[in-house]
């Protein structure tokens, strides 16, 4: 049986291409661009490419000193490498790429005909609400809106799927009928609370989500400093292991448990825990937060998101105010100080109004669940019915 090639360009795409492939009954193999793709393991019978990661973490065009990091550790050599892969397998069964349009690119070639579905959590027409100018448009119009170049691939491809509902209308505007939606797929990766915190009291919970791409050696003391000043309990949804944890003068540190770490600063408590991402946010009455899929997450379930701007590789000034444009008034964006970020929190806390139009913004703009299955459900059917 020829394989169903999943081609993707990021960790959160990776994992989207890994819960859709889960349901096919195929053989599958997978493409990741962007890192090792460690999440396909166990649903590809085989990865392609050379797998490495770079030190942008997948964000080239974050800045100079993104793109200049990657080109010294190899990024066109990997690049060639891929395009390689793509043009040297046996033709698939069928192609499902997720990401932008430069993953789609690569999707085309390896396809040669094949059946081909495009999957994009990416682009979203909220993003071209509040552009201060056609020059930030221009910088970002592959992130921000779907361009000529992607609109001429997707008509090679049976369906293309989008992350809203307002970005299925737009897309549809421009001429792509078979484009669909079916609920948020940020919604769809949220799993249930991962165990119970019961031993973190009282609620609500100030939910810290510092990101997972390298922006936390700089935005995790300023949350931690900053959450000092709020009638919250703190907890961090720390992904990674305990050695990469920053430096943090000042705090004292104790170990409740081998997922648990305990932070204490004159009479001041944090929790941060690791594996309880989703157990943080559904207790979680607020959100400081220099991350991508986290924060949307955050928004979607409802919660508030105070954020600031990091020296990089992720969250720069450029990627937060992409990130307001997308959330609106879900999102409130200050300078990195920690009393700027605290008086935020504060306001949100005290002003009832204000808080729930930021509650409801994120709901509305996240959407549903429903985006993962949905599209796994049309792709399979499609399959079965066009290409048995």
């Amino acid at each position: 049986m020829k394989p169903v090639l999943f081609v993707s360009n990021g960790p959160t795409e990776d994992a989207i291409g890994a819960r859709i492939a889960q349901g096919l009954p195929r053989v599958v193999w997978a493409l990741p661009l962007v890192g090792e793709g460690r999440v396909y393991e166990k649903v590809a019978e085989r990865i392609l490419g050379p797998r490495k990661e770079m030190p942008s973490g997948g964000f080239l065009f974050g800045s100079w000193k993104n793109f200049l990091a990657d080109l010294q550790a190899g990024f066109l050599s990997m690049t060639l490498q891929q395009w390689r892969a793509a043009l040297t397998i046996p033709k698939p069964a069928a192609v499902v790429v997720v990401g932008d349009a430069y993953a789609l690119t690569v999707g085309v070639l390896a396809a040669r005909g094949a059946p081909l579905y495009h999957v994009n959590p990416l682009v979203s027409a909220h993003y071209l609400e509040g552009l201060s100018s056609p020059l930030e448009l221009l910088l970002d119009w592959g992130g921000s809106d779907f361009t000529p170049y992607e609109r001429l691939l997707h008509r090679r491809a049976r369906a293309v799927f989008v992350r809203d509902e307002k970005s299925l209308n737009r897309l549809r505007s421009l001429g792509i009928r078979h484009a669909y939606w079916y609920g948020s797929f940020a919604m769809d990766l949220l799993p249930p609370p991962e165990r119970d915190l019961g031993f973190v009291e009282p609620d609500p919970l100030l939910a810290l989500l510092p990101g997972t791409r390298g922006d936390e050696a700089f935005s995790l003391p300023l949350m931690l400093e900053a959450s000092r000043y709020l009638p919250l309990v703190p907890a961090v949804a720390w992904p990674k292991a305990w050695e990469a944890l920053p430096s943090l003068p000042g705090w004292q540190k104790t170990f409740w448990d081998e997922e648990t770490l305990k932070l204490e600063r004159q009479g001041h408590t944090v929790w941060v825990l690791r594996r309880a991402f989703s157990a943080i946010l559904h207790r979680a009455k607020l959100a400081f937060a220099t991350a991508g899929t986290a924060a949307e997450q955050a928004a979607g379930l409802g919660i508030p998101i105070v954020a600031f701007p990091t020296p990089g590789p992720q969250y720069t000034r450029a990627f937060a105010r992409r990130q307001k444009r997308l959330l609106g008034k879900a999102l409130h964006l200050v300078e990195a100080d920690p009393y700027r970020v605290a008086g935020q929190g504060l306001i949100l806390l005290q002003a009832p109004e204000l808080y729930q139009r930021s509650s409801e913004a994120g709901k509305a703009r996240i959407g549903p669940p429903g985006g993962i299955q949905g599209t796994r459900e049309h792709i399979r059917k499609d399959l079965e019915e066009a290409f048995p």
